[in-house]
């Protein structure tokens, strides 16, 4: 029997719930194949570690003292807020956000004039058109 098929079967082995004659097959295998064996006895170690976590031992009085707390705990009370209050504040949030929008609006406005033309805008003209005044082919000797 191949490593393989033995690795793949090895689990059942160990369960004990594989047909005789490949429990057999498998246990000459484990015999003549160290690795095998080795791998074997890994799976034992890990599948009793892990039985042992499987089985927790509970508490017997666990489930009387959760009952006692559960029945011990009052609910929280709820206070009440006077109705004024509860209207006065979506009240005031309203009016502040329509006061901060009315205020975005206005420093958002820009003047319209018809004039749009600024003082940098009338000085910076004459050095931008100084070609005019200048023919093309004394800026290029010089």
């Amino acid at each position: 029997m191949k490593c393989k098929a033995v690795h793949k079967k090895l689990i059942f082995y160990i369960e004990g719930s594989l047909p005789e004659k490949e429990m057999q097959q498998i246990a000459g295998h484990l015999r003549e194949c160290p690795e095998c064996l080795s791998f074997s006895e890994d799976l034992k170690k890990t599948l009793e570690i892990i039985g042992l976590e499987k089985s927790s031992k509970v508490n017997p009085f666990f489930y009387t003292r959760v009952k006692a707390k559960l029945e011990n705990t009052e609910e929280p009370e709820i206070v009440k807020t006077p109705a004024f209050v509860r209207i006065l504040q979506p009240v005031a949030f309203s009016i502040l956000l329509l006061l901060g929008i009315y205020t975005g609006v206005r420093i958002g406005q820009i003047p319209q004039t018809k004039n749009s033309v600024t003082l940098t805008d009338v000085e910076m003209i004459p050095f931008l058109n100084e070609f005019s005044e200048e023919p093309i082919e004394a800026f290029l000797t010089d």
